[in-house]
C-alpha cells in the first residue's frame, strides 16, 4: 500500500471514531433536552445534532460540487422531523460510510490532485484537503455537543471521546 493511501487510511480511521463517539454522545441526549439553547445567539441542542449527524452527507455534497438548491434542501430535509437519538446517531453512521466509500474509490492521483470547488467559495481544494476539513469539522462540532451535555449536567467526560 501507498503512503498515500496510508495517510488516506489515518484520516478516515480519525473520521470513524469521531462518528462513533460522537454517536455514543447523541445516544446520551433525553428527548425533553432537545430544546437546551445555551444562548439565544446559539442553535438548540436538536439543531446542533442534526447539523452534525448530517456532516457526512452535507460535506460530501460540496466535496462533489453539487450546488445550493433543492438537493441539499433534500439531504438536509432527510433530517428534519427526526428527534429520535438511536436514529439521529443511526443516520450519521450511514452518512459516514457513504463518504468512506467516496474516498476510498479515489486513485492516488485523484486524492492527492483533484480539486473540487464548494458552490459558496471562490477557491477549490484538493480531496485530501477536504477529507482534513471533514475531520476537523465533525470533532469542531462534536466537542460543542460534548459541552451542552455537560451544561445538561451529563455525567460525560473525555472517556467518551477517546
Amino acid at each position: 500500500m501507498s503512503n498515500v493511501f496510508i495517510i488516506r487510511d489515518h484520516l478516515l480511521h480519525e473520521l470513524e471514531h469521531g462518528v462513533r463517539t460522537t454517536r455514543g454522545v447523541v445516544q446520551r441526549i433525553q428527548p425533553d433536552q432537545w430544546e437546551y439553547r445555551p444562548k439565544e445567539n446559539m442553535r438548540t441542542l436538536l439543531e446542533l445534532t442534526r447539523h452534525l449527524v448530517m456532516l457526512p452527507a452535507t460535506d460530501l455534497a460540496i466535496i462533489r460540487e453539487m450546488q445550493g438548491g433543492p438537493e441539499f434542501e433534500r439531504i438536509e430535509g432527510d433530517v428534519q422531523g427526526i428527534t429520535d437519538a438511536q436514529q439521529l446517531s443511526g443516520l450519521m453512521q450511514e452518512q459516514f460510510e457513504a463518504m468512506k466509500d467516496y474516498f476510498l474509490s479515489l486513485t492516488e492521483e485523484e486524492f492527492l490532485d483533484k480539486y473540487t470547488k464548494p458552490f459558496y467559495a471562490d477557491q477549490g481544494s484538493v480531496q485530501v484537503k477536504w477529507l482534513i476539513e471533514v475531520v476537523t469539522h465533525v470533532f469542531h462540532h462534536r466537542a460543542q455537543l460534548f459541552n451542552y451535555l455537560k451544561e445538561l449536567g451529563h455525567e460525560i467526560n473525555m472517556f467518551d471521546l477517546y
